[in-house]
C-alpha cells in the first residue's frame, strides 16, 4: 500500500451517498487523492454492489474495486435520526456526492438546496443516468441504458453484427471520471473565490462527450457511425488482424507510418505505391480490400514476429491480449498497476493501481474497501456523538457498525 505521502486532497473531506458504479469510481478518484471520503450505506445490505459475485468469505471482491480508501458509515436514512446524523457530515464536508434519481434527495431533505443551506462552500455532485433536466431526466439509467441511447450500442461490434456493449461499462466510468473533474474544478474554484456550487452529471451526456471523432463525420458528411470491428472509423490501416497464432493491432493511420508498414514490415513496397492505397484519404475509402490484402500477409507468421517487425520499423502496434494476460504485462508491473491489499474479510487481494503519477504529491491505495458499518462508530465520534449515543443509535437500528472482522 501507499505511504504517508501528503497527498493532494489531503483534509477534504467528501460525504458519499453513491453506489453500484458511477458515482463510487467518482469517490474513489477524490479518495485515492487523499480525500477523507466517507461512504453512506443502508444498515443491512449496503451499496447494492456488495451482492455482486464472485465472494471471497462472503465479500463481493467486484465491489470492492471502487470503494478502497473509503469509509464506511451505515445509517438508515429513511429516520430521522439518521437523517439528522447526515445533516451534520453534510454541515462538515468540502464535498458531497449522490447518484439517486432526482428528486430522492430532496425527499430526504440532503439535496443541494439543503446542504447548501447548512454549508454554502459546499460542492455537491448528482451522477445520474440523464441529468437533472430535460424530458428524460425523470428514467433511471444504468450503464447498459446510456450506452444504447447514446449510439453506442450500434456503433460497437462487427459489421452486420446484432449491436454489442462496450466491454467495460464505459458510461457509467466516464461519468464517474467527469464527475471527479468536475469537482477538483469545482473545489479549486471555491480555493480562489470562495463559494460552492452543484454539478450535475449524466451518464447521456458523459458518454456523447467521448464521441469527438464520430460528431465530426456526422456533421462533416452525415456519416452514421456503424459497428466496424476494431476498425478506426477514420483512418487506415488502424485495427486488428488475425496473425498465424492470435492477433496484432496495426496503427499505421498517417502515409509516413503506412510507407514504413509497407517497406520495413510487411516487405512489400508495392503496396505503397498502388494509387488506391497511396494517400491518407484514399486508403479508408478502400478499407474492405486493404483489410483483405493485409490480412492475407499477417496471417503467415506468429504475432511475436509482427509485434517485433513494427517495433523496429517505429510504426505502433502490438499483440491483442486477454484481460489475465494484460494484467500480467511486465510493463503493467512496472507501472504499480496491480498492486497487494489485505481486506479484514477477504484476506490477502489486489488492486488496480492509480493511473496518474504525480512526483510530489503520489496517490496511493491506502486501505481496501471498508466492510459495512466499519467505521459507524468512528464517523460518529468524529461529529462529536457519545459512545451511550452511538450505542443508543444502534440498538435502535438508525446505525450498524461492524465490531468483528476476520482473515
Amino acid at each position: 500500500m501507499g505511504g504517508a505521502l501528503l497527498q493532494p486532497l489531503t483534509d477534504v473531506v467528501v460525504v458519499d451517498f453513491t453506489r453500484y458504479l458511477s458515482g463510487p469510481y467518482c469517490t474513489m478518484i477524490l479518495a485515492d487523492y487523499g480525500a477523507d471520503v466517507v461512504k453512506i450505506e443502508r444498515p443491512g445490505t449496503g451499496d447494492e454492489s456488495r451482492h455482486m459475485a464472485p465472494f471471497v468469505n462472503g465479500e463481493s471482491y467486484p465491489s470492492a474495486m471502487p470503494n478502497r480508501n473509503k469509509r464506511s458509515l451505515a445509517l438508515d436514512l429513511s429516520r430521522e435520526e439518521g437523517r439528522a446524523v447526515a445533516r451534520d457530515l453534510v454541515a462538515r464536508a468540502d464535498v458531497v456526492v449522490e447518484n439517486f434519481r432526482p428528486g430522492v434527495m430532496a425527499r430526504l431533505g440532503l439535496d443541494y438546496a439543503a446542504a447548501r443551506a447548512l454549508n454554502p462552500d459546499v460542492v455537491y455532485c448528482s451522477v445520474t443516468g440523464f441529468g437533472q433536466t430535460g424530458p428524460e431526466s425523470h428514467r433511471a439509467g444504468f450503464d447498459i441504458i446510456a450506452q444504447g441511447m447514446t449510439g453506442f450500442l450500434r456503433m460497437t461490434g462487427e459489421p452486420g453484427g446484432e449491436p454489442a456493449k462496450f466491454g467495460v461499462a464505459v458510461n457509467d466510468l466516464v461519468a464517474g471520471m467527469t464527475a471527479a473533474t468536475a469537482v477538483l474544478a469545482a473545489y479549486i474554484r471555491r480555493l480562489r473565490e470562495g463559494g460552492g456550487q452543484y454539478i450535475d452529471v449524466a451518464l447521456v451526456d458523459a458518454g456523447l462527450a467521448l464521441t469527438v471523432w464520430e460528431a465530426g463525420a456526422w456533421w462533416g458528411n452525415g456519416e452514421e457511425p456503424r459497428p466496424e470491428g476494431s476498425r478506426h472509423r477514420l483512418n487506415a490501416p488502424y485495427q486488428a488482424f488475425r496473425t498465424q497464432d492470435g492477433y496484432v493491432t496495426v496503427g499505421a493511420n498517417n502515409d509516413r507510418l503506412w510507407q514504413r508498414l509497407c517497406d520495413d514490415v510487411l516487405e512489400r513496397p508495392d503496396l505503397r505505391d498502388r494509387p488506391e492505397y497511396k494517400d491518407a484519404r484514399d486508403r479508408p475509402r478502400h478499407v474492405d480490400q486493404l483489410t483483405a490484402e493485409l490480412q492475407e500477409i499477417l496471417s503467415t507468421r506468429p504475432t511475436a514476429h509482427w509485434v517485433a517487425a513494427l517495433d523496429r520499423a517505429g510504426v505502433p502496434g502490438g499483440p491483442v491480449l486477454t484481460y489475465s494476460e494484460a494484467l500480467a504485462q511486465a510493463q503493467v508491473a512496472a507501472r504499480e498497476m496491480v498492486l497487494d491489499v489485505t481486506h479484514p474479510v477477504i484476506g490477502p487481494m489486489h488492486a488496480l493501481g492509480v493511473p496518474a503519477k504525480m512526483s510530489e504529491t503520489p496517490a496511493s491505495v491506502r486501505t481496501p474497501a471498508p466492510l459495512l458499518g466499519q467505521h459507524s462508530r468512528e464517523v460518529l465520534r468524529g461529529l462529536g456523538r457519545t459512545d451511550a449515543e452511538i450505542d443508543a443509535l444502534v440498538a435502535d437500528g438508525v446505525v450498524e457498525e461492524k465490531t468483528e472482522v476476520r482473515n
